[in-house]
């Protein structure tokens, strides 16, 4: 099974959303880096303090192969 882009971000925001509760505040990047997409969320306004979470999700399975928190 290949995991494309949309999924790949489905599968991130699931996930994020359960630390984050609201991602509103983030921008997202997702680029597909060797076999896995790589997602960002960087927050929107430059002085706040803190990130947001970052995956790397298998490009094969969708698998969260791994995945940071910056609160």
């Amino acid at each position: 099974m290949q995991v494309g882009r949309d999924h790949a971000l489905r599968i991130a925001r699931e996930d994020a959303l359960t630390a984050y509760r609201d991602l509103d505040a983030y921008d997202v990047t997702c680029e597909m880096q060797g076999e896995g997409w790589k997602i960002d969320y960087t927050p929107k306004d430059q002085r706040a303090r803190g990130g947001g979470p970052h995956y790397v999700i298998s490009g094969d399975s969708g698998d969260i192969v791994s995945k940071r928190y910056e609160q």
